[in-house]
């Protein structure tokens, strides 16, 4: 299974990710982090953050993680993923992808600013220190018109969201299992 996280800047994606991946590893589920920002430092290094190139940064991380999960190990995509048809696109070309919407108010992303990028994106337009390109404030950011998942940051505790998104991964897997039972029984 492939879970395609998306969401702006600072709502939690790498955190809940993590929390997951932590929570799983006790009960013997392999869980990969496919984090966005540690990928754009090495396999995604080549690319800007144009409309193309965002699409083509997400089409890497879902090739990894296809690759991965052909093996068995739950891979989720920590990654702005601005773009509907980008996750549309994923999700018509792997098998078992799933769209989590961590969201956050804009305003609270304000508040938190944890890599001081909305300060940036925030100056003045002439200002040598602006950040021209953040999603959500000066670049589009799609909100996913029908996620697996929603989960909102800025009203639930991070153990919240991690509890709900792991409680969707174990539905999501027994799922599976008893649609490849019911296959192998024909």
């Amino acid at each position: 299974m492939i879970i395609q996280l998306c969401g702006l800047s600072g709502a939690g994606k790498t955190t809940i990710a993590r929390s997951v991946q932590q929570k799983a590893s006790t009960c013997g589920i392999p869980i990969e982090i496919i984090d966005g920002d540690a990928y754009r430092e090495s396999l995604c290094r080549d690319l800007s953050f144009s409309k193309e190139d965002r699409c083509e940064n997400i089409r890497r991380l879902g090739f990894v993680a296809s690759r991965l999960s052909s093996y068995g190990i739950i891979c989720i995509i920590s990654a702005i993923n601005p773009y509907e048809v980008v996750r549309r696109e994923l999700s018509m070309k792997y098998a078992q992808v799933k769209t989590v919407y961590i969201d956050c108010t804009l305003n609270e992303l304000i508040a938190r600013d944890t890599k001081g990028l909305y300060k940036r994106a925030l100056l003045p337009e002439n200002h040598p220190d602006k950040l021209n390109n953040l999603t959500g404030v000066n670049d589009p950011f799609e909100a996913p018109e029908h996620p697996d998942l929603h989960l909102q940051t800025d009203r639930n505790s991070i153990q919240t969201c991690t509890n709900t998104l792991f409680q969707f991964i174990q539905q999501s897997v027994k799922k599976q299992e008893t649609k490849y039972r019911h296959a192998a029984s024909i």
